[in-house]
């Protein structure tokens, strides 16, 4: 598989803070790279970065072979779909209207075609005409998967999209990004849940304390941390340390 996106050294500080400290990996073209992290290990930063609400501080991304601007070019940020760790929902609308605003809002060509199959992507077509507020958090989270589907964008970050999701909606999203990954998306996926991570992701970048300490599959991993055969979150802990991570922020 190609690369589709490549970032290289990208370096983000708070501050005196570094809290993405020149990291390089890759997302291949039809493939879910998992990204891995304990608290403040700066997956969201790095996210953020990437999908252009933040600029770098440092280090380049290039998409497709091109230099990759998104916080600073549309054109850009429009070739990713983003599924925030906030839900990125408005309440007092229906799903439907929810949809149609933002695909809208991305100029997406048919926007009622790109409704119609969000809808069916999230698995709320009986519910389409009502509010959002109505909603579980299993089917706001299912409509936000939706949302960074529309106008079919080659590389969608997610994260961590199953927060709070009953075990219904959790396998919806899991057959939902399976279906996108199916029609050649790339995904840029981080997730606390190994088991999501072990089940999505082809494979797995781990970071600690802003840097990027290992990049593999699972079997990779755990042959990089003395322990062939372990589970990703035995290999995780071995990599990252069992010290608890309580600091506060988004990092």
């Amino acid at each position: 598989m190609t690369a589709l996106l490549a970032v290289d050294g990208l370096t983000f500080r708070y501050g005196a803070r570094v809290a993405v400290d020149a990291v390089s990996f890759e997302v291949r073209r039809g493939e879910a790279l998992g990204l891995l992290g304990p608290n403040g290990a700066g997956k969201t930063t790095a996210i953020s970065c990437l999908c252009g609400l933040l600029a770098p501080a440092a280090g380049a991304l290039s998409f497709d072979g091109a230099s990759f601007t998104p916080h600073a070019t549309p054109a850009h940020r429009a070739r990713l779909g983003v599924v925030p760790q906030e839900l990125a929902l408005y309440d007092g609308l229906t799903a439907r209207e929810n949809l149609l605003f933002f695909a809208r809002l991305h100029g997406v060509a048919d926007a009622q075609d790109a409704v119609a199959r969000g809808l069916a992507l999230a698995g709320l077509e009986s519910r389409a005409d009502d509010r959002v507020k109505t909603f579980s958090g299993g089917m706001k989270r299912r409509l936000n998967l939706a949302v960074a589907a529309l106008g079919d964008p080659p590389l969608t970050l997610l994260d961590e999209p199953m927060v709070g999701v009953d075990p219904q909606s959790r396998n919806h999203i899991f057959e939902s990004i399976e279906r996108l990954r199916a029609d050649g998306r790339g995904m840029l996926y981080t997730s606390h849940s190994m088991d999501e991570v072990e089940r999505l992701c082809d494979r797995v970048a781990i970071m600690d304390r802003g840097t990027l300490v290992a990049t593999g599959t699972a079997a990779e991993l755990a042959e990089q941390a003395g322990l062939p055969g372990a589970d990703l979150e035995r290999t995780f802990l071995e990599l990252t340390g069992r010290s608890l991570r309580d600091e506060g922020g988004s990092a």
